[in-house]
């Protein structure tokens, strides 16, 4: 077995490959640039070596720095995580010239399967099913026309080289395919550098099912199960599960069994995961093949007991596998939501700076379930513009779907996360969604259920009763401590009042409580009465409560005369106050926000590149007014109506928070 192994990777994923090989005796080698110089994989690590700038393609991704931190430790393999260098043929290439073990599938097999044209035709020989198309050269647009007519409508034109989105686009009539054809190859050209293009069947009803593979290097291979993964946006998942709720044991066999016919036919060793999209009716069509491991790989950990990374290292060093098909054994579920660094209430756009808090909920592992949290950060950590904005995979496993919904919707309200935007409140809202609990759902289910974006959660009248209940006796238990800490009274018992108006968003509700040693019991004033049960002490920034016997994980914040209650997905301002306070506070007037209708703001921490208008200058709605650059990705910030520019208070090159002003209109 090697003695030390390097990780060509950041973040969670290189946190991840530590455990591993901690628990396996072997020592770990980190890499990282100026940004990480603090991170947590450099912590964990044995070893840490620096190799560049910030910019991944001056640090991560530089083969020549990650070869002289090889040799400057004496690493005997490399782990390369997934992205950066992981399916990139030169660097393993670059590892065999110095007998170094590439922890990962042959050059042979990254290069078949890197490239969709020739992944197609190769699947389609290994026997596996694939979309009805055409993989030739395409010589121009009219011959993209007659193939989509071939083929039949809707069709997928989608670039050879392509990933992410980037050179894809659906045509529902010729005029649509012309167009798209050349769309497609302009995109692909200046994305990829590879102007190729291919025409296949689109699919509808579509659902993304992937399956995990396990080659060693002497003919054994297997499967071990699949992994739901249609809760996607913009072409990056969101949420992840294991099994599908959609397979019956007959498709997954199906499946499973091409899957691991396409590795074997292209000599695959290590850990790989073979993409099916899946029709309504279950027919199933290759996609491609990541010939890594996935982000998602934990899902399939949980309900089968392997450890991948381990079963990577060890296929590394030349070992058989030491199960068969046979024991590949699928117990329970297991759920996966990636917790990122984006405000899902500004179209999810990125965020970036310090984790002033960053309290996950505990991690277990019991018969009846289990708390995961795979993740690269620290509380006080910066999230940086450089990289990827994951903070960290959050999975839950229980015996059956429910109840694994259940424990990740517990697990959520329990992730305390201070100091940047990030998308916990979406999670929250889809883990409650109707069609998501009953795995009615589509690659297109964000773009169907949310098509204004997201704006929050409205809780519903029973939540908010629950909610109430909940602050009610909170306050009152807040309130007792207060007294006692200030000397006004000897027994408090008898100062502090029973009859107590909660107002939860809009909705004020009056209260009665009769409190005793095990907790409080509300009553309404429409009859109805919640039970409240909690350790919760005031100034606790989280609270899990029993509301008629129920758990109810509450993040709580303080306001005046009141919390700031953060649950499901909700943010809302609950006010209490003493029957006396209640009409006070309804004479007050209400405090309206600010008019910034004159004024354009930065949606997010970023940096000005590009200034499209000048002082002076009339704009239409719609118009460019500038770009905002923020983790690589480009925003055009458009005017939304008519107007004259009054001044300007950004250029290129500045750095700007959210929410500072851009420019300012007449």
């Amino acid at each position: 077995m090697f003695d030390k192994i390097l990780i060509a990777n950041r973040g969670e994923i290189a946190c991840r490959v530590i455990k591993t090989a901690r628990k396996m005796g072997i020592s770990t080698v980190a890499v990282y640039s100026d940004a990480d110089r603090n991170a947590l994989h450099v912590e964990m690590a044995d070893e840490a070596v620096h190799i560049g700038p910030p910019p991944a393609n001056q640090s991560y991704i530089v083969i020549d720095r990650i070869m002289e931190a090889i040799r400057q430790t004496g690493a005997q393999a490399v782990h390369p995580g997934y992205g950066f260098l992981s399916e990139n043929p030169k660097f393993a290439q670059a590892l065999a010239a110095e007998n170094v073990a590439f922890i990962g599938p042959p050059v042979g097999a990254i290069e078949a399967m890197g490239d969709k044209i020739t992944s197609k035709k190769i699947a389609q020989e290994a026997g596996v099913s694939t979309v009805p198309g055409y993989m030739g050269l395409i010589e121009d647009a009219e011959e993209a026309v007659r193939i989509s007519t071939e083929i039949g409508y809707p069709v997928m034109i989608k670039a050879s080289a392509g990933g992410g989105g980037k050179g894809m686009r659906i045509a529902w009539n010729d005029e649509e395919a012309r167009e798209g054809f050349q769309s497609s190859k302009n995109e692909a050209a200046a994305s990829f550098g590879d102007d190729r293009i291919f025409i296949e069947k689109f699919v509808t009803q579509p659902r993304h099912i992937e399956i995990q593979v396990l080659c060693d290097a002497h003919g054994n291979g297997i499967y071990l199960g699949e992994r739901e993964c249609s809760i996607q946006r913009r072409n990056q998942k969101v949420i992840e599960e294991a099994p599908s709720p959609f397979l019956d044991e007959e498709t997954r066999r199906a499946m499973g069994e091409q899957a691991v016919a396409l590795a074997q036919a292209v000599g695959y060793t290590s850990a790989g995961t073979v993409e099916f999209i899946v029709d309504g009716e279950k027919n199933f069509y290759f996609l491609e093949m990541n010939t890594r491991l996935q982000v998602e790989h934990p899902v399939t950990e949980l309900i089968t007991g392997v450890d991948l990374v381990e079963q990577m290292i060890r296929v590394a060093n030349g070992e058989p596998l030491t199960m068969t098909q046979a024991d590949v054994k699928l117990n329970g579920w297991a759920m996966e939501s990636r917790i990122y660094a984006e405000d899902p209430y500004r179209n999810f756009l990125p965020s970036i700076g310090r984790l002033v808090a960053y309290c996950p909920p505990a991690e277990v592992a019991e018969a009846a379930r289990a708390v995961r949290n795979d993740t690269g950060v620290y509380e006080g950590g910066e999230i940086s513009m450089y990289y990827d904005p994951m903070i960290a995979k959050l999975c839950t496993w229980a015996p059956t779907r429910g109840q694994a919904i259940e424990e990740m919707r517990v697990a959520l309200d329990s992730f305390e996360l201070e100091g940047i935007g990030h998308n916990i409140p979406f999670l929250a809202a889809v883990m409650d969604h109707p069609k998501f609990v009953a795995g009615d759902m589509t690659t297109a289910f964000i773009a169907e259920e949310y098509p204004d974006g997201f704006a929050g959660v409205e809780l519903s009248a029973a939540d908010r009763r629950r909610v109430a209940a909940a602050a009610a006796a909170m306050y009152r238990v807040a309130e007792i401590r207060r007294s006692r800490v200030s000397g006004r009274m000897d027994n408090h018992e008898r100062h502090v009042g029973e009859e107590w108006v909660v107002r939860v968003g809009s909705e004020t509700l009056v209260t009665e409580i009769a409190a005793d040693r095990a907790g409080s019991t509300v009553a309404f004033s429409d009859g109805t009465v919640h039970r409240v049960a909690s350790d919760w002490t005031p100034g606790d920034s989280l609270a899990r409560l029993q509301v008629d016997g129920k758990l109810m994980v509450l993040k709580v914040g303080k306001i005046v005369s009141g919390f700031r209650i953060r649950f499901r997905g909700a943010d809302v301002p609950v006010k209490v106050w003493t029957p006396r306070q209640a009409e006070l506070a309804a004479l007050m007037p209400e405090r309206l926000p600010p008019d910034t209708s004159r004024l354009l703001l930065c949606p997010m921490p970023g940096l000005i590149v590009k200034v499209n208008v000048a002082e002076g200058d009339e704009v239409q709605e719609g118009q460019a007014l500038c770009t905002v650059e923020a983790m690589k990705m480009e925003n055009i910030l458009r005017a939304e109506k008519t107007g004259k520019v009054a001044k300007i208070n950004a250029g290129p090159g500045d750095s700007l928070a959210v929410d500072d002003v851009i420019m300012e209109f007449e």
